[in-house]
């Protein structure tokens, strides 16, 4: 058998929960990430709200990647893909000044709803989270707590072998996606998608 890549060695790691593997890819990628999100242009809120997303698909998909030599490049496309998402639902305007003749400088902050949006996935996290098992609760504010509870510190607190910890947090995760609060969410932002789309 060929000798397997770092890259790949790495990868594998991580989709069984190794902590330091997990850091050392987003320590690579990160950079990845950050030019993506500065070539759409984002806000430095939204393009953090980006990035948390880009790495929460990547725990999502790690199981799943079946070459991980690939990753850089799923890494880029997912980056865009959710940029593109975050326009999408942030429907961002441009502010026209009708004193003058066209468009006010855009600076790269935030369309005025976008603060809007955000606050009311917050909430639906919030309501989804408190439909979850104590256990659950514990486990995701820790990981999400900024900055997140290492698996070590998790280890502790909730006396979890850390090995389990990665497995644990995705099954969370998909609880977490499964209550009433964030399917309600979901369903609502999809419905507002189809309203704004033009025909």
């Amino acid at each position: 058998m060929p000798p397997v890549s770092e890259l790949t060695a790495l990868v594998q790691a991580s989709a069984k929960g190794d902590e330091s593997a997990w850091n050392e890819l987003v320590r690579r990628y990160a950079p990845l990430v950050v030019a993506v999100t500065r070539s759409h242009q984002l806000a430095p809120a939204d393009a953090q709200d980006v990035s948390q997303t880009v790495w929460l698909r990547l725990v999502e998909h790690l199981d799943g990647l079946r070459e991980p030599e690939a990753l850089p490049g799923w890494i880029v496309t997912t980056t865009q893909r959710e940029c593109c998402r975050y326009y999408r639902q942030a429907q961002k305007v441009l502010p026209v000044d009708p004193q003058g003749d066209g468009i006010v400088s855009h600076d790269g902050a935030a369309a005025p709803d976008s603060g809007l949006l955000r606050a009311e996935l917050r909430q639906a996290l919030r309501d989804g989270l408190a439909e979850l098992p104590a256990r659950d609760q514990q486990l995701l504010r820790l990981r999400a707590a900024d900055p997140p509870a290492s698996y070590e510190e998790i280890s502790k607190l909730l006396g979890m072998p850390i090995g389990s910890i990665g497995p644990s947090i995705r099954r969370s995760l998909d609880r977490l996606r499964q209550t009433g609060a964030m399917k309600t969410y979901l369903a609502a932002t999809q419905a507002t998608d189809r309203v704004r789309r033009p025909a």
